[in-house]
């Protein structure tokens, strides 16, 4: 009788040691999954900054474009301008002769 008590405690303590360590491993997924829903806000709140930049990246270049294309059209506007003097004296000189 005393070597199936002795094998009834060792199953016994066997089973509170699987107990204590399924505890503990429960209290460690439940950690793991907290952790996983932190990274995933973290994820997506960052997702989202990206997201952000990239539009303000986008709308700054095409508003650069279009300083760009208003410098062009100054430019464009002068160069006009002094031809336009330029034949202007042409005609004053030719009308001159």
């Amino acid at each position: 009788m005393e070597a199936n008590e002795k094998t009834l405690n060792t199953f016994a303590t066997r089973v509170r040691q699987m107990i204590l360590q399924y505890k503990e491993v429960k209290a460690e997924n439940n950690e793991l999954y907290t952790l996983v829903d932190q990274r995933d806000q973290e994820i997506k709140r960052l997702q989202e900054q990206l997201n952000q930049a990239q539009e303000e990246y986008r709308l700054l270049k095409m508003a650069k474009m279009l300083e760009i294309t208003d410098g062009d059209m100054e430019t464009t506007q002068k160069r006009i301008a002094k031809l336009i003097r330029d034949v202007n004296k042409c005609i004053t000189l030719l009308s001159d002769k």
